[in-house]
């Protein structure tokens, strides 16, 4: 079993819920267990600023899965939930998982990057990841509570 930590982020159509039901749905994967969620997050958007803010959270989940099978159930997921893939990057969104943390794997395909490329630099997922597993290390960038540390987290709040 892998301990895996997967990021929700909502901003459309009732973003509480969202990811309500995608927890609800991480829940129920096969060969999974839900171990722990964070609380909810109030987040300003990354990117174009022209949208509403974002319900960002983090769950935790043990899988026997492979990273790619996991990934093949996350954007299911998305899609049952409305989600369409655009070309814009960061826009408004009715549910996006991204799959922060898998066990120890490290992997870098055309599909997949893990551990996700950017979170250290990505407040908003930090902030409820450091809550379910603050002093987990990011390889060469530190803990998770020392790369939040250098970044600004105060317009972050509860949802």
């Amino acid at each position: 079993m892998a301990r895996v930590y997967i990021a929700l982020g909502s901003n459309l159509r009732d973003p509480l819920d969202q990811c309500q039901r995608a927890i609800a749905a991480l829940a129920a994967l096969p060969a999974s267990t839900l171990v722990k969620t964070s609380s909810f997050y109030r987040t300003p958007p990354y990117g174009p600023q022209d949208q509403p803010d974002f319900l960002n959270a983090v769950v935790v989940l043990e899988t026997e899965l492979s990273p790619l099978a996991l990934l093949d159930h996350t954007q299911r997921i998305e899609w049952e939930q409305g989600r369409e893939r655009k070309d814009e990057r960061w826009g408004p969104r009715t549910l996006d998982l991204d799959l922060l943390l898998f066990g120890e794997q490290h992997m870098n395909s055309t599909r997949l990057t893990l551990p996700h490329y950017d979170m250290h630099n990505r407040a908003f997922m930090l902030v409820p990841l450091a809550e379910v597993a603050g002093d987990l290390p990011l390889g060469d960038k530190g803990s998770i509570v020392s790369c939040l540390a250098s970044l600004d987290s105060s317009t972050i709040t509860l949802w």
